[in-house]
């Protein structure tokens, strides 16, 4: 991952920054998921508590060309200020960027029950106990395209490296082993 290109999201009245982003964000994944690709990555450099208003997206000069060649942002590419794919500056840190998920959810819990493998007084300890461990990561919004569900993306921040690690990218351009550069 030598290049990278920013997507600066401009709200306004109509569309609030949130929105937007989850919004450009699931027309990204839809791309990459038509690209079939597992070496683009991204990542969000304005990120401090919320994700931000850039999207960064890092890969190999070829392959921004070829995800720009599809015009993905579509009627959004008007809210959204794109820049040019420039080369990665030389002094940066490296970092993963991932999903993180929570390991007790309201599916897990529905599933329990239509086994009968959790009693009445399980499902209130299990449902007090889901909502105390509840997750304070950033996250994305976005609505399934299959079933029209809206589901949470929690993204995780890893830890600042020195080195880069080779690693594959799922079709949201996140990766728990592949690195992405951190400027």
């Amino acid at each position: 991952m030598d290049f990278y290109l920013d997507i600066k999201i401009k709200p306004d009245a109509e569309m609030r920054k949130n929105e937007l982003l989850n919004k450009v964000y699931t027309k990204l994944h839809k791309a990459l998921f038509s690209l079939d690709s597992t070496a683009i990555g991204v990542s969000f450099p304005k990120y401090n508590v919320i994700l931000g208003n850039i999207l960064r997206i890092h890969g190999t000069e070829s392959q921004l060309t070829a995800l720009q060649a599809v015009d993905w942002l579509g009627g959004l590419s008007g809210y959204c200020d794109t820049c040019f794919i420039e080369a990665i500056p030389n002094e940066v840190a490296y970092r993963t960027i991932f999903r993180k998920q929570s390991n007790m959810t309201e599916a897990k819990l529905r599933r329990l029950i239509d086994r009968r493998s959790i009693s009445q007084d399980q499902i209130k300890a299990y449902r007090a106990k889901m909502f105390t461990q509840g997750m304070d990561n950033p996250y994305l919004e976005l609505v399934s395209a299959t079933n029209g569900h809206k589901h949470r993306r929690y993204i995780e921040f890893g830890e600042l490296k020195t080195e880069a690690t080779r690693g594959e990218f799922d079709t949201f351009g996140l990766s728990k082993t592949g690195t992405i550069p951190w400027f």
